[in-house]
């Protein structure tokens, strides 16, 4: 019963979507159906995304993102002559395609890879031993998407942090406008209560000049 319960603890504990597996699947790149491993996430594309480049560009290759209008091959990232030590000590292209699961799925995400070798697919050439290891590679996948999640969502809070701090500023700079406007606003009122102190005082004394004391309303 001590097992059962220790094996339900650490199923909860463990990161969710660790179950997942890789499997095999097809991409058209470069004009041609193309062998290719995938696997699902249950982080967004952009935090997949930016875990694998990362991942890839940290053992000594650069990407490059397959941009532009007319180009079938848009949003694939080629890491040419890679050697990924956790696949092959053999220098291959490694083709990355990250796609968002749907529409509806915003953090769930599909993560493929075209593996190369002068030019052609080398996937199917590979024996059970060696998909393994590229099973694998993305199976481990998971601590590094979780911390390039993390990255994304403290940047997502210090935008919100920075926009906060700059409304508060706003906030004080028309606090000191109002300020400064009701300062002017009451010298102008007593400027203006002066004036009409020294109009009046103009007034009677004209009206002291009268020969003849004007008549009062009945």
């Amino acid at each position: 019963m001590r097992v059962v319960l220790l094996l339900l603890l650490a199923a909860f504990m463990w990161p969710a979507g660790s179950f997942a597996q890789a499997y095999e699947s097809q991409l058209t790149y470069e004009k041609k159906k193309q062998k290719a491993m995938s696997m699902d996430y249950n982080f967004s594309q952009e935090a997949v995304e930016n875990a694998i480049v990362k991942k890839i560009e940290d053992m000594g290759t650069l990407g490059k993102v397959q941009k532009g209008l007319f180009n079938k091959d848009k949003g694939f990232i080629v890491f040419k002559d890679a050697v990924i030590s956790d696949v092959s000590d053999e220098r291959m292209d490694y083709i990355i395609k990250v796609d968002r699961k749907s529409r509806k799925e915003k953090d769930a995400s599909s993560l493929s890879i075209i593996i190369n070798k002068d030019g052609q697919d080398a996937l199917p050439a590979m024996d059970a031993a060696s998909i393994g290891k590229v099973k694998a590679f993305l199976s481990n996948l998971y601590p590094d998407i979780e911390e390039a999640n993390l990255e994304l969502q403290i940047k997502s809070q210090d935008e919100v942090v920075v926009k906060a701090e700059k409304k508060f500023k706003d906030l004080q700079d028309e606090k000191a406008d109002l300020e400064k406007k009701l300062k002017k606003n009451q010298e102008d009122l007593e400027r203006q209560q002066k004036e009409i102190e020294n109009q009046r005082a103009s007034l009677d004394l004209l009206k002291g000049k009268r020969k003849v004391p004007a008549a009062s309303n009945p």
